[in-house]
Formats: structure tokens, C-alpha cells, sequence
């Protein structure tokens, strides 16, 4: 008899197997704030990332931080400042990494 706790397709795994599996953000309707959600493969030691908004022409517009997340989804809201206007295009990118610095 089998007894599944974690669906098989969501094993936590090593940090080497890690990825980001979906990035996506989409407009408040006030256009002033982003909802940016963010997948990364199920994992046995926690990640950490950086996410950035950005201008078509490259300005930051907003940066966050997430340190050793405990949850492979994840859903921010953040908020577009710098500008006097809200509409445009923009980037949105991610990094994941670990953080192996001697504590």
C-alpha cells in the first residue's frame, strides 16, 4: 500500500534541480501596483529571490526581495513609483539563488 503525502510531481527537490517554473504579473486596475506571481520547483532547502520591474527603456520601478521563501507559490503585490504616469510597457525579471555565505 502506497500512502502519498506530496503529489509525485511535487517532490521536494536538491538545490541543483531548482528553477523558476512560471513568472507572470498582471495590472491592478488602479495601474499604480502589479500583482507578480512567481513558481519555483518544489525544493528541500529554500531559496531566495530577486525580482525587478522595469521600464521598456530599462528605469527600476520596483524591486523586491524574498529571503528563503517557504513556498513554492508565491504572490506580491508591488507598487509602481518614479513615474508621473502608470501607463507603458514593462519587464519583469527574476533571479533565484541561494545564499552560501558563511554565517
Amino acid at each position: 500500500m502506497d500512502i502519498n503525502f506530496v503529489d509525485p510531481q511535487h517532490v521536494p527537490q536538491p538545490r541543483d534541480k531548482i528553477k523558476i517554473e512560471t513568472l507572470g504579473a498582471r495590472p491592478y486596475p488602479d495601474g499604480w501596483r502589479v500583482r507578480v506571481n512567481v513558481d519555483v520547483t518544489a525544493f528541500q532547502e529554500r531559496p531566495s529571490l530577486e525580482v525587478e520591474v522595469h521600464t521598456a527603456e530599462g528605469k527600476p520601478i520596483a524591486q523586491l526581495s524574498i529571503i528563503e521563501t517557504m513556498h513554492k507559490n508565491m504572490e506580491f503585490t508591488v507598487h509602481i513609483r518614479g513615474l508621473t504616469n502608470p501607463n507603458g510597457n514593462y519587464v519583469l525579471s527574476a533571479e533565484l539563488y541561494y545564499d552560501d555565505r558563511p554565517t
